[in-house]
């Protein structure tokens, strides 16, 4: 019962979550990849399985939904619910709706173990962590693959779940300790982007090489329901065979489907005030979220020219008092690609408006919503037309995420690049299902680690610094200045380490010291042990903790200790930094803070 059966592929994903899987086998020839079809309340008392899990997690008050409503499978009584009728239902009832866990987990700002979701809640609602939320999404899946394969449980199987590419070391860990909540320990972290493009060559098999050839780079396009990320794939040449390496990674973008659902709900408002119906704020929350599924059913399928919205009313005569509109294909595609998708110059940054000096908290989105102006500025930081070392600019352009379905959004871009590169055109990689590649890429990569698939080489999407504090003497007023030490390099590989010995490093042990971990995607010729001066600009702080390392009762507090470093990329694709001692056998591990408070 405990042997290994199945390779799993989890898209963990903003708006919708899927599970694809492949039998292992012992030959060369891999098993096919297959979708679970995940059961789920789809209305009060109604289960169907389908295989997209919407991202959303309904709580509903005492008189919202009986338990009995929620019985799943496997559970007889519920008292929340995830997938579809949580989406449906939490429309209408928004303050009872945790939606865009996922980004919530990344922002550092908010203590992410905290019951603060859904964030804008009445006082005395129901309300859980972004990691509660992400680990019922996983328990979820885990319980629905287990009602269907019990001899086979999704415990024992080997687990590559998908991450944006550019979340950090801190959102990485917190999304393994999410799976480790939910019962899943044998897991593997893969970025979003690289799935996609595992995806491409799974349905390509060997003929992947007749569309690339060496030289050529290959950028990832990946707009998702809550993050927008941007990669570089370079074909080279390995021994005389064609190779694939991801050699850039953009920053973390908080920018997609929800800004364009709330943009969406802004139209729909206007609409409504020029018939003198004005909306409240819980009202509009509401629109906010029906903006989303009509979005959605509008890009999903060609056929629809336009899709009703309705928003309940207040007060007593709920039925009276409904309003509704209707939200069209022409005013999404217009909406979408003046306000998301604008033709722009390869020079172009995003705009910074000034900010308001007191605001209310909540998910850091981007102050831009221009995609391609965010794309102009990645692609003048990591690719060149000229041959100055830098990646060729891009010959071919692979799409991702449920916003990139939209043929009109797809084109708009390709347009800008092909601008950008003196009108040469790029091809389009055909990407299939867009819904579903993450999760499919991340089974084949599952496949391709044991040696039956193509391997893109990646590692590290960030290059990853501590802070270490100068050794100089004190200046009134004036701070210690704190260097950047490089202790992981761009692109080192999982499963690897590296030992920083060429110098070595007081450590503070015995009283309460201050740590900065330190990251940058765009600094990537910086080595392990390399020491940055001046790290101001691309070098940003990612956290802090403040820790008491033990000390022996002769050293006491405060004594400084002669240490190296010693940082490894786990086969997980998370970050440890261990100091180890250069006098005796102890070694201190730096386990950075998840916990932040706002």
């Amino acid at each position: 019962m405990s042997d290994k059966k199945y390779i799993i592929g989890i898209d963990l994903g903003t708006t919708h979550c899927v599970l694809a899987y492949a039998e292992v086998v012992e030959d060369d020839n891999p098993g096919n990849i297959q979708l679970l079809e995940i059961p789920q309340v789809s209305a009060p008392g109604e289960i169907k399985s389908q295989p997209l899990l919407p991202s959303f997690l309904f709580l509903p008050g005492e008189h919202d939904a009986a338990e009995t409503d929620l019985a799943l499978p496997w559970q007889d009584k519920m008292d929340y619910a995830v997938g579809e009728y949580a989406r449906s239902r939490g429309a209408e009832l928004p303050a009872r709706l945790v939606a865009s866990a996922k980004s919530w987990l990344c922002h550092a700002g908010v203590d992410r173990s905290d019951d603060i979701l859904p964030w804008d809640a009445p006082e005395g609602a129901r309300r859980v962590s972004p990691l509660e939320a992400t680990r019922r999404f996983l328990n979820h899946i885990k319980d629905a693959w287990n009602h269907e394969q019990p001899d086979a449980p999704l415990e024992n199987q080997d687990i590559y779940l998908t991450v944006p590419a550019s979340f950090d070391a801190v959102a990485r860990e917190l999304t393994v300790m999410a799976a480790s909540d939910a019962g899943l320990e044998k897991i593997t972290l893969l970025e979003e982007p690289t799935a996609a493009f595992y995806a491409w060559l799974d349905a390509r098999s060997d003929d992947w090489r007749s569309s690339l050839s060496v030289g050529e780079t290959i950028l990832v396009c990946d707009v998702g329901g809550g993050t927008t990320d941007f990669s570089l794939i370079e074909v080279t040449d390995e021994d005389g065979e064609l190779s694939l390496q991801r050699v850039a990674v953009g920053n973390h973008l908080l920018l997609g489907g929800d800004n364009m659902d709330l943009t969406l709900a802004y139209t729909i408002q206007g609409k409504l005030a020029q018939k003198n119906t004005k909306l409240d704020a819980w009202q509009f929350r509401g629109l906010w979220h029906s903006c989303r599924a009509a979005k959605e059913k509008l890009l999903n399928d060609a056929s629809v020219e336009s899709e009703p919205i309705v928003i309940l009313g207040r007060g007593s005569s709920l039925i009276g008092g409904t309003i509704r509109s209707e939200l069209t294909r022409a005013e999404i595609e217009k909406v979408l690609v003046e306000g998301f998708f604008p033709i722009c110059e390869a020079s172009d940054q995003p705009r910074q408006a000034a900010r308001v000096g007191v605001r209310e908290m909540g998910l850091p989105y981007e102050a831009d919503p221009a995609i391609t102006r965010h794309l102009a500025q990645f692609l003048s930081k990591h690719a060149s037309a000229e041959n100055d070392g830098s990646p060729a600019f891009p010959s071919a352009v692979l799409f991702n995420g449920g916003v990139m379905k939209a043929e009109v959004l797809r084109k708009q871009v390709i347009e800008c690049l092909t601008n950008w590169n003196s009108g040469e055109a790029l091809h389009e990689l055909s990407s299939g299902n867009l819904d579903l590649a993450v999760g499919n890429g991340a089974a084949y990569y599952g496949l391709a680690r044991s040696g039956q698939g193509i391997r893109v080489r990646a590692g590290a999407a960030m290059s990853y610094y501590i802070g270490v504090e100068s050794a100089m003497p004190a200046v009134p007023g004036i701070p210690t200045p704190v260097k950047a030490l490089c202790v992981v390099p761009f692109g080192m590989e999982e499963e690897t380490s590296v030992d920083i010995r060429e110098r070595e490093f007081g450590l503070v042990v015995g009283e309460t010291a201050h740590f900065k971990l330190l990251a940058s995607s765009t600094q990537q010729a910086h080595q392990a042990g390399e020491m940055v001066e001046d790290w101001s600009g691309d070098i940003q702080e990612v956290t802090s903790m403040e820790t008491l390392l033990p000390a022996t009762e002769n050293e006491g507090g405060g004594t400084l200790l002669p240490v190296w470093l010693q940082c490894t990329m786990t086969g997980v694709g998370t970050l440890e930094i261990w100091c180890v001692s250069a006098n005796d056998d102890r070694r201190w591990k730096l386990e950075f803070e998840i916990r932040q408070d706002g």
